[in-house]
């Protein structure tokens, strides 16, 4: 729960789009909702923000906790739950929190300071490294035209489009970062930071929303249509099977990704290749026997009418 600050700065933040008074008027805040790492329940903090045109119009937000010893909740939330919501005041939308490492960090923290130099005064307090969040928004390839989500069919495939765009997004930086290894890493040698923690948060986003998503089609889409579809049973049994079995591959894929610094770069291309065909293969069956049935359910239901 927001502390009693925290809940007030939120409340008049949504009150007034975006501007509040006291310690923070005048200043750019978002409103960062993250997923409890220990508890799964979601947690809003307001934060100062850093805006960085140069590398695309970067969000950034800095773990400083005032110069405390430890890292804020909410960065250990992040790591655990990549999967984020960003309010700005002017706009609502989903992002994955990626923190810089390296050379990369070091850049944006110093272009951070360079907007805001009480962030240099929190570092200076600190033997910790303050970390940089990056605040990616949705990749602008997924669709080219936004979607209309009228029904369950819509919104089916908007998250299977997603999906699939992160597939191709982590395999392209797993290759480059596999491929930086080979090239830089001598006998005995670590190493450099580079890529890792961005392929491990871009993965676990990936698993929390394909977790997450199954769990809602075994959960209440499949027994509805079974019940309304008999004729589709048999399809309903498969698609539960290959959940199972994605499932697998997805749990063996995260203990890959415990350490994408010394992971076997032929293992991890050969998991991740395996999880993509047959994940491909699922949305591709589902999408052909499922879709449309669920274009006649609109999105979201309309609620039930309660009797007088």
């Amino acid at each position: 729960m927001p502390t009693s600050f925290n809940q007030h700065v939120i409340e008049e933040f949504r009150a007034n789009g975006g501007k509040v008074g006291g310690p923070f008027e005048g200043g750019d805040l978002l409103l960062l909702t993250t997923t409890g790492a220990r508890t799964g329940a979601p947690h809003t903090t307001p934060l100062g923000y850093v805006r960085q045109v140069p590398d695309g119009d970067l969000l950034l937000v800095i773990g400083s906790n005032l110069g405390a010893p430890s890292h804020p909740d909410w960065y250990h939330n992040l790591l655990a739950h990549p999967a984020v919501r960003v309010e700005t005041g002017t706009e609502v939308f989903d992002a994955i929190a990626v923190p810089a490492e390296g050379a990369r960090r070091d850049r944006l923290f110093r272009h951070a300071v360079s907007v805001a130099p009480g962030y240099a005064d929190y570092q200076a307090r600190t033997t910790r490294v303050l970390p940089v969040v990056v605040l990616e928004r949705p990749d602008p390839g997924t669709d080219t035209q936004p979607r209309v989500v009228a029904t369950l069919a819509d919104k089916v495939l908007e998250i299977h489009t997603w999906l699939r765009s992160q597939l191709r997004h982590v395999r392209a930086e797993a290759d480059a970062h596999l491929t930086a290894r080979a090239a830089h890493q001598g006998p005995g040698e670590p190493p450099p930071p580079g890529l890792g923690l961005q392929i491990r948060q871009h993965c676990l986003a990936f698993c929390d929303t394909l977790t997450f998503h199954h769990t809602g089609e075994d959960v209440h889409i499949f027994p509805t249509l079974a019940d309304h579809h008999p004729h589709l049973r048999d399809v309903l049994d498969r698609l539960r099977d290959e959940h199972l079995a994605v499932g697998r591959i997805k749990e063996e894929l995260l203990l890959l990704l415990a350490d994408i610094t010394t992971t076997d770069p032929r293992h991890f291309r050969t998991e991740l290749d395996r999880m993509s065909e047959q994940l491909t293969a699922h949305l591709d069956y589902e999408e052909e026997w499922l879709l449309p049935v669920l274009a006649q359910v609109p999105f979201p239901p309309a609620p039930p009418v309660q009797p007088r």
